[in-house]
């Protein structure tokens, strides 16, 4: 089920998305009141767009437009709305997303081939353990991917270990969908009730909302503490409601693949511009496909870097690299640019830690304070200095650490509403 245009030249590949973007500038131009106005305002011709490097002549997409507009960014009357959902905005509330009955038919597919790239086939069982509820669009994605693919779905959703191992041992599924950490409960778990996890039924994990690679592809800590005991692949993914699309890992593992009938990337730098081939930027997307919130140069707010090279399994479409941080998260400490998944990751290398929590705050003097809370069965100045000297070592900076009861951290990490676990607080 790997589609032709994946295999497709590179040249081919870029004809085909500029037919692509033509399409999409003449339905946005009828349908979108946003986009209509927007052209008109920028004496944009549209007919005038015929390469890929003319999008640079639109203004970019943010996450406050959309906040700001939402209602002007819907081509489709509401009652053509079959689903909705909803992601954080940049202005506290949320920000509504409808899909109609095409869009759900492309977000099936969509997660059809990425599994796909990821070796789940047809008749092969995937135990589903993230929320469907919520308004939360991956879950949903995921269950409507598998069920066009043809595999068989345990909706199990999130959290609860026994549950987790009761449905493997009963239904032994291939492939898990999972937030990589909770792997690490789910071994402990085993661990204490003489459960062989290396004798289960799952090869492989398809995993979320996590860092599992280094810039150069190497296993994240999270990634080897996970391996080193459970003998399994795992395949990272990269996904947002707003794109309606995923980035998944192949088999090699060289970054998350693009589908280049359903988006058009580009690497931005500050000033909106293109970066140089191999540098990070701010990941900006234009959708394809999508009929009821199209978005034209959405930035993400995501720093990744793209890959071009070619990959050994065959693909020639672009792949996204981990990402680097979220741009509204970068944090300037005594001279040092920081983002919190290389701070994430460090604090996973340390066993005794149960739970962290970092924070983010501004000082007296103006400048960007860290403070991180951890929970620990056994916390003592010994541990709090190792943590402190693997910062200093890995990071060239010690931030403040302490350490905070694991009911008082839990009631921080999981507030009632919120469909993740919360552990960065930016309170500058």
């Amino acid at each position: 089920m790997i589609p032709a245009i994946e295999k497709a030249s590179v040249q081919e590949i870029k004809q085909f998305q500029e037919q692509k973007l033509k399409e999409l500038l003449v339905y946005l131009s009828e349908h979108s009141p946003y986009y209509k106005d927007m052209f008109a305002k920028q004496n944009i011709e549209i007919q005038t767009i015929t390469s890929l490097e003319h999008l640079r002549q639109f203004p970019v997409t943010t996450k406050t437009d959309i906040q700001e507009n939402n209602d002007a960014f819907f081509c489709v009357p509401m009652h053509k709305i079959i689903d909705y959902a909803t992601t954080s905005g940049t202005l506290g509330d949320p920000v509504t997303f409808g899909l109609t009955d095409k869009d759900l038919d492309r977000l099936a597919y969509n997660e059809a081939v990425s599994f796909v790239c990821s070796n789940i086939k047809e008749g092969d069982v995937v135990q589903l353990m993230t929320t469907m509820d919520r308004r939360f669009m991956a879950g949903l994605a995921y269950f409507l991917g598998l069920r066009k693919l043809g595999a068989g779905v345990i909706r199990v959703g999130a959290g609860i270990p026994e549950l987790q191992w009761d449905s493997i041992l009963k239904y032994k599924p291939k492939h898990l969908i999972a937030v990589p950490s909770f792997l690490l409960k789910m071994i402990e778990y085993a661990e204490g009730n003489n459960i062989d996890y290396n004798a289960s039924s799952v090869e492989s994990v398809i995993c979320i909302g996590e860092a599992l690679r280094n810039q150069d592809f190497s296993p994240s800590i999270l990634a080897k503490r996970i391996t080193d005991k459970w003998d399994i692949k795992l395949f990272s993914t990269y996904a947002s409601t707003e794109m309606s699309t995923a980035f998944n890992e192949c088999e090699h593992f060289q970054g998350g693949h693009q589908h280049p009938e359903l988006i058009i990337t580009e690497i931005l730098d500050e000033q909106n511009q293109p970066v140089k081939e191999g540098e990070s930027g701010e990941l900006t997307i234009t959708t394809l496909g999508v009929e009821a919130v199209p978005l034209l140069r959405f930035k993400t707010g995501d720093i990744v870097k793209l890959h071009s090279e070619p990959c050994p399994c065959g693909r020639n479409t672009v792949r996204v690299g981990p990402v680097v941080g979220r741009k509204q998260h970068m944090i300037k400490y005594k001279g040092t640019t920081l983002y919190p998944p290389a701070m994430h990751d460090l604090l996973r290398y340390f066993e005794g830690i149960q739970s962290h929590l970092i924070e983010i705050s501004t000082n007296d003097l103006g400048t960007d304070e860290i403070l991180i809370k951890i929970a620990s069965q056994q916390p003592s100045e010994e541990l709090m200095n190792q943590i402190k000297d693997h910062f200093r070592a890995k990071l060239r900076v010690t931030p403040k650490v302490e350490f905070v009861a694991q009911d008082l951290l839990n009631k921080i990490i999981f507030p009632p509403m919120s469909r993740k676990p919360i552990t960065f607080l930016d309170k500058r």
